[in-house]
């Protein structure tokens, strides 16, 4: 049984975009403002601020300078995997979502969700919408893992449950997709890497949306730039929907 289940009610759309912000170039945050910018205008329906190439300074100063008339939706994932950090940042700044790598499951060299603290931080924000992986990219997960464990104390804290493959910007298998989505039933899926032009239509049809960050950027780099046409012919796929 979820928390709190205001993931359809902040995402109430049939297919959810994620755009991702990266925090690269030699000015993070003025490149990150642009980008957030160019997502809104093509329609995407959320952005993502992410440690990835720049500091948590940086997701600070990007809060800090956003426009007050944004209509995108904005969250954030401190990496790695800082819930309280979000949580509290997310609260500051009043925004909808954070994201986290992992929700649930054992893996190699990172240590077990603290489900005590982690609840009572859900309680006490059950405002803000947690998008959490289960098996995700760069973990490697102990022997004896069940996806079917895994994936059912995910859906207990967590609004949406992210699926990824191998690492950022590779294809997340359909069939791993798929299994995930029989495991969830109605709750939600999204993407978590991956989605491109070529795929997006056959994966999208088993998830309630995607994060995308890779698939927008110039030559599929995560140090480059947003690509205005990239992210526009993306959302037309997903306006068919």
């Amino acid at each position: 049984m979820l928390i709190n289940d205001s993931y359809t009610d902040k995402f109430p759309k049939k297919k959810t975009i994620f755009g991702m912000i990266h925090l690269a170039g030699e000015d993070p945050v003025a490149q990150a403002l642009k980008e957030i910018a160019l997502y809104q205008e093509e329609g995407v329906d959320a952005a993502i601020i992410e440690n990835y190439h720049g500091s948590i300074a940086d997701v600070l100063q990007t809060l800090r300078s956003l426009p007050k008339d944004l209509t995108i939706k904005i969250g954030v994932n401190i990496l790695p995997n800082e819930y309280f950090y979000s949580f509290r940042l997310a609260e500051e700044y009043h925004l909808d979502f954070i994201q986290l790598d992992y929700v649930a499951g054992k893996y190699k060299g990172h240590a077990p969700l603290k489900l005590r603290d982690y609840s009572a931080y859900k309680l006490s924000h059950p405002h803000i919408a947690v998008l959490g992986g289960v098996w995700p990219k760069y973990y490697t997960l102990l022997e004896g893992s069940r996806l079917e464990d895994d994936v059912s104390e995910g859906m207990t804290r967590a609004e949406a449950i992210v699926v990824t493959g191998e690492g950022t910007g590779k294809e997340t298998p359909l069939t791993k997709i798929q299994d995930f989505r029989k495991l969830l039933g109605k709750h939600p899926l999204l993407i978590g890497a991956g989605l491109s032009l070529e795929n997006a239509t056959m994966q999208l049809a088993f998830a309630y949306g995607a994060i995308v960050g890779s698939a927008f950027k110039f030559h599929n780099e995560t140090e480059e730039a947003v690509d205005k046409k990239r992210v526009h012919d993306l959302m037309e796929i997903v306006r068919a929907f």
